[in-house]
């Protein structure tokens, strides 16, 4: 696959989606993206924004197959990745099946996963991270592409389970869904309440998208600006020499190296999907935010004021990548 083969599929894919979800045009990339990393995305807001509906659009433009499940607090790891269960052949002879599970798909949608318990939640952490399960010391592998779209809603937390740390770290991005605008509702009202249904057509599949994640891996990207993305990543960490202020004041703890993989990997997407066959600062600019908001553990300091993450990542921004000396 070439570059512009790359950017030609991209944009009939954004286009495709576009004929459904209204608006959220940086989440639809940014899911895009996520997707094209081979990595997972955590999407939060209210009910009612359109988050199952993105997911299983992607899934009508790609051609994959695409499971839900719904995130409950009686939901079992074996309702997610399946179980071994006893069958008998015509001959009477009995013996142990894997029935796979709901994560086996392309296009998992994880459901309000704040609902489940962490011992479900855990069930999840070896799909999204190895792209496989074990079952009774057998490993079974995913197809590819896959990928885990999470969603989870900010305003009912009574009877939740918060995401720990090392989960949300495996999170490729967090995308926080915002409400539309006054002319979006519109043509949202417009789109859903009328007799017209909308029909979608693939326009690629699942060996096309594992094309587009190796060509994405393989876009050059010169050592000033890793060594940007480096500095960056350190600067989160409140011991960190170079940490700024803002950093050291409100911050408790700062991101992991997957940090710093996502954000190399996710500013070559977007160049590729300006383009462009090579990564500049405005690249990583683009793309820290979702990066890096759920990889910062802001102390009480921060929560007590009404310091958000997206705030010290500007500020991160500010300080670190607008130095002349990057």
């Amino acid at each position: 696959m070439t570059p512009e083969q790359f950017n030609e599929t991209a944009n009939a894919i954004e286009s495709q989606v576009s004929r459904v979800i209204v608006g959220q045009r940086d989440i639809v990339r940014q899911t895009l993206i996520t997707l094209l990393a081979g990595g997972n995305a955590l999407l939060e807001g209210v009910p009612g924004l359109g988050k199952t509906m993105l997911v299983r659009t992607l899934a009508q433009v790609l051609d994959c197959k695409f499971s839900r499940i719904q995130f409950t607090p009686d939901l079992m790891p074996a309702d997610i990745v399946g179980t071994n269960i006893l069958v008998e052949d015509a001959n009477g002879a009995r013996r142990f099946q894997f029935e796979p599970g709901p994560v086996f798909a392309n296009l998992v949608l994880a459901d309000e996963i704040n609902r489940a318990t962490p011992k479900t939640q855990s069930a999840l952490l070896e799909a999204m991270q190895e792209h496989s399960v074990t079952i009774a010391k057998t490993t079974h592998r995913m197809s590819e592409p896959f990928f885990v779209l999470a969603t989870q809603n900010p305003l009912e937390m009574e009877g939740t389970y918060p995401l720990p740390e090392a989960q949300l770290d495996r999170f490729f991005f967090k995308l926080n869904v915002t409400f539309p605008t006054t002319d979006e509702l519109v043509t949202i009202a417009d789109r859903t309440t009328g007799q017209e249904t909308t029909h979608l057509q693939p326009v690629a599949n699942g060996m096309t998208i594992c094309e587009m994640q190796n060509l994405a891996r393989g876009v050059p990207i010169a050592p000033h600006i890793t060594t940007a993305a480096a500095r960056l990543v350190r600067a989160t960490h409140p011991d960190d020499a170079d940490a700024p202020d803002m950093v050291k004041r409100y911050v408790k703890w700062g991101s992991s190296p997957r940090g710093m993989q996502a954000l190399i990997l996710a500013g070559k997407i977007t160049a590729l999907l300006d383009g462009r066959y090579n990564v500049a600062l405005d690249d990583l600019r683009a793309v820290a935010s979702p990066t890096l908001r759920h990889r910062l553990i802001l102390n009480f300091e921060a929560q007590a004021e009404g310091v958000t993450t997206d705030r010290v990542v500007e500020g991160l921004l500010e300080k670190v990548l607008n130095n002349r000396e990057v």
